[in-house]
């Protein structure tokens, strides 16, 4: 028998011993179960009106708390449960500084940018930009958020259906299938009554199964002291506060790639947006950022922190270089199965969590770019009544959910997931932050800059992120994670990887030594400076900032037309302060802003104060 077939036949035997139990598969069935459920009552049972506005807004009376867990839910994708473990592992503990961004997000959020959805009364964020702008640049930022839909969808799905396979043996493909229709169907059926509900169960078994996981993964490998003194000397606490961009995470790159990213995938993305916008009122919304934003740091420290009692628990006998587990992305679930296999049901639950999370983001994407898609594509060139408008928006949930099953193909070829996520969706995501907070920060900027802007933007980020993976390409750039070894296997009781190694002639997977060749890696560069070399994590800030850098000089080429009135609710609060306007105009609009509490809709206090000035004049 060849080595190859004997390692092959070890490892399998070894994964064998990893698999599901009936009571996992039970928990499993139980959850998807539950997610159908809801998606039938509010298809069939509730008694709503069969509207859109009931389909995208749930009415416009949804509840603080359910939204709150919803918008955490939908955040933290399969690729958030599977991924960032396998980054702190692979990495080191960098990771948490794009977390604690969120605490400089939420209050960018609440004091920034909704007020201004709230008091133009927007059902969908890109409506904003119409206003502010024009159509072109609504319809060229919905482009970027349907293209994005597309490239992010399949990736939503594959991830947990790798986690599935991985622990199950089953196909890859066809758990995808099983899971993806599941989705579809309740996202069809209920609206974003049933994404919300559904987010609310799935939440829970998040928050259950990261937790359960965290504390049950300290317990095994040792204690906390334990978990910190093998982590040190491994290396994964070792912090980058230095500003050379090319290092793959710093602090500064991790903590404004974070701020930047967060702000963009739930203050100006239409599937985080439409749900903060059906709750009744801004102060509604408000607490709900608060809680979510609590909600995210608890659960996203657990899930780093994950990757650190994983390797803790590995320290000196690596499934990876053992060859039991192929890629970084595959690690938890052989962690999970590792620590908590014993216990029956328990990776069924870690199994579910990883499901809900990725069922919370692609019911959540599913529904917003139905809406989308509708309003901004097919509504213009059709006769619009209520039931024709549900019937299309229903079928572009099932369309969009048949393209994300099959482009599960392409996403298995994929070698670090998060790292190919942040990458791709840096192309845009900063040129859409960018083209929000210039047209609520800067008054003079008009739709011709703000197109010029975003276009720039776009093609210089496409210029470099192409570059860049060229330099990965040709070896300029090299991302090797942080050494690992297996010499400690016996002495930590990690028999299953001793005996794979014993069983085999086996040959460690080494990392290849260094080339005399400059080369940027994941912790220095010897090479020259080059804007390609830069990591994936600063893309989002260098798309928002080319923005700004091409829209404010081209405002003075393009200036403002000069008899053009500017609507003060269509800036920020605090800028509001610094807009010159007409003295009768400023009279009309200021009372009110004056006296308003942030985010309740001026329109309403004009109309009363004009009520009470009649009343006085028929006195």
């Amino acid at each position: 028998m060849s080595t190859t077939s004997t390692m092959a036949s070890a490892v399998s035997g070894a994964s064998r011993d990893l698999r599901f139990g009936l009571t996992d598969y039970l928990v499993f069935v139980i959850m998807l179960g539950a997610s159908a459920g809801i998606g039938v009552y509010f298809g069939f049972f509730s008694k709503s009106k069969n509207t859109t506005e009931e389909y995208l807004r749930g009415g416009k009376k949804m509840q603080t708390l359910p939204i709150a867990i919803s918008l955490v839910a939908s955040q933290l994708s399969g690729i958030a449960i599977m991924s960032i473990p396998a980054e702190s592992y692979t990495y080191g503990f960098n990771y948490i500084f794009v977390v604690l961004a969120m605490v400089v997000v939420i209050p960018i959020l609440i004091y920034v940018i909704v007020p201004v959805f709230y008091e133009n009364n927007v059902s969908n964020c890109y409506e904003y930009l119409e206003m502010r702008f024009n159509k072109r640049t609504r319809q060229l930022v919905t482009f970027f958020f349907v293209t994005n839909s597309f490239l992010m969808l399949p990736v939503y799905m594959f991830i947990p259906s790798l986690a599935f396979a991985q622990v199950t043996g089953m196909n890859i493909h066809l758990i995808n299938v099983m899971v993806s229709s599941i989705c579809i169907f309740y996202t069809m059926l209920g609206g974003i009554k049933a994404v919300v509900w559904t987010d609310v169960v799935q939440g829970g078994i998040m928050l259950l199964s990261v937790v359960a996981v965290g504390v049950l993964g300290t317990m095994r490998s040792g204690g906390v002291a334990t978990v910190i003194e093998r982590a040190s000397e491994g290396g994964r606490f070792n912090f980058d506060f230095g500003l050379d961009p090319r290092v793959r995470m710093t602090f500064w790159g991790a903590t404004m790639g974070g701020i930047f990213m967060w702000t963009g995938h739930i203050g100006l993305n239409q599937s985080c947006v439409q749900r903060i916008v059906s709750l009744p009122s801004y102060s509604h919304a408000k607490k709900s950022l608060i809680v979510s934003g609590l909600g995210f740091l608890i659960i996203s420290f657990f899930n780093t922190v994950s990757g650190i009692i994983m390797f803790a628990r590995y320290y000196g006998c690596d499934p990876m270089l053992a060859g039991l587990v192929s890629k970084p992305d595959k690690m938890m679930p052989f962690f999970v199965q590792d620590i908590m296999g014993h216990l029956a049901g328990m990776p069924g639950v870690f199994i579910s969590c990883v499901f809900s999370a990725a069922l919370s983001s692609l019911s959540a994407t599913l529904n917003s770019l139905a809406g989308v898609v509708y309003f901004d594509y097919i509504k213009p060139h059709i006769r619009h009544t209520e039931a024709r408008a549900n019937w299309a928006m229903k079928l572009i949930v099932v369309v969009m959910g048949g393209y994300c099953i099959l482009g599960g193909f392409m996403v298995q070829n994929f070698n670090s997931i998060l790292q190919t996520v942040v990458t791709i969706t840096g192309i845009n995501t900063g040129a859409v932050v960018g083209v929000f907070l210039l047209g609520m920060f800067v008054p003079r900027c008009n739709a011709k800059t703000a197109v010029t802007s975003i276009i720039v933007s776009v093609v210089a980020m496409v210029w470099i992120i192409v570059n860049g993976q060229m330099n990965f390409k040709s070896g300029l750039i090299k991302y090797e994670v942080l050494p690992n070894s297996l010499d400690q296997c016996e002495a930590r009781g990690l028999h299953m990887i001793a005996d794979v190694i014993n069983k085999t002639d086996f040959t460690p997977v080494t990392m290849k030594p260094p080339s005399g060749a400059p080369v940027t890696t994941a912790f220095h560069s010897d090479r020259d400076f080059s804007l390609y070399d830069i990591s994936f994590y600063w893309y989002k800030v260098l798309g928002a900032l080319l923005v700004f850098l091409c829209a404010i000089p081209m405002s003075y080429v393009w200036p403002p037309d000069k008899d053009e009135k500017q609507n003060p609710k269509l800036f920020s609060p605090f800028v509001r302060k610094f807009l010159s306007l007409p003295d009768a105009d400023q009279e009309l609009e200021e009372v009110p802003l004056r006296g308003a509490k942030v985010g309740e809709i001026p329109e309403l206090r004009i109309d009363a104060t004009d009520k009470e000035k009649q009343a006085g004049a028929e006195h």
